[in-house]
């Protein structure tokens, strides 16, 4: 097996195009991790799938075309585990010698109850994985970046829609996805000496697991329940590739894509 530090020591391999560019995705195993990975892979990127259950991560690798499923590794990551995430990256690195993007995916919305009813327990499985688990890969994929030759990359964080506005009944997403916001800054600053771009992406409505009780009708913040328009997540996929393909002389820092009559402007 290969040393990681011996990788990085000789400088890692040039990121030029194609099947070259390595990405790291987590949550790929459903919604916009697996769109993501799929317009990645079919984009020419070598990508490294993650998330927690790899049956799930090797369905993704399946849905591509044979040519964009050879560029698909799987690694079962829990994103909260630092050993685990490590283990991510070490693994990216073997296949590719570098790493040029992470899309910081990995998310959980947890129980949908006022803020009295919300355990300690939920409160920290959400902030556990949202806000420590994309640390924890943000982390890593910093350290590597900073270290590589050529130096550099990009993150691309998921913020999500509750990044700005949020929904009744969601504390703990809320908070950990206005937090998201924070990361992004601080680590679209402290990229700036290394070569490493950091921007975010805020999704609203995407036609995912997540959002299927759009479909069936879900709080408002009028108190009334209504049925919500939701979008492709090829959509988003598209925007994310976009984002990862800009020079890293170039950054998008904030995007926000939606459904179009989604109720958000105006929310509340």
């Amino acid at each position: 097996m290969t040393d990681i530090n011996e990788t990085l020591k000789r400088g890692g391999r040039e990121p030029a195009t194609g099947a070259s560019r390595s990405a790291v995705v987590t949550g790929a195993g459903s919604g916009i991790g697996r769109a993501v990975a799929l317009a990645l892979a079919e984009a020419g990127w070598s990508v490294t799938l993650a998330g927690r259950r790899a049956a799930a991560l090797e369905e993704t690798a399946a849905l591509g075309s044979a040519e964009a499923a050879g560029r698909m590794a799987v690694v079962s990551t829990d994103v909260t585990d630092p050993g685990a995430v490590t283990a991510l990256f070490d693994t990216a690195l073997i296949r590719r010698g570098r790493v040029d993007l992470l899309f910081n995916n990995a998310g959980t919305f947890g129980p949908a109850v006022p803020p009295d009813e919300l355990s300690h327990a939920d409160w920290q499985s959400v902030v556990d994985v949202n806000l420590t688990g994309a640390f924890l890969c943000a982390q890593a994929a910093f350290r590597v970046m900073k270290r590589q030759r050529p130096q550099g990359g990009r993150i691309i964080n998921n913020g999500s829609i509750s990044a700005q506005t949020p929904r009744p009944h969601s504390l703990a997403y809320t908070a950990t996805k206005h937090a998201m916001t924070g990361l992004t800054k601080s680590l679209s600053l402290d990229g700036r000496p290394h070569r490493i771009a950091c921007g975010q992406i805020d999704i609203g409505n995407a036609a995912t697991e997540m959002t299927e009780r759009m479909r069936s009708g879900i709080l408002q913040a009028n108190g009334s329940t209504a049925v919500e328009p939701v979008m492709d997540a090829a959509d988003v996929a598209r925007t994310v590739v976009h984002m990862a393909e800009l020079p890293l002389e170039a950054n998008v820092q904030f995007a926000t894509v939606l459904a179009t009559t989604m109720p958000f402007i105006g929310r509340g």
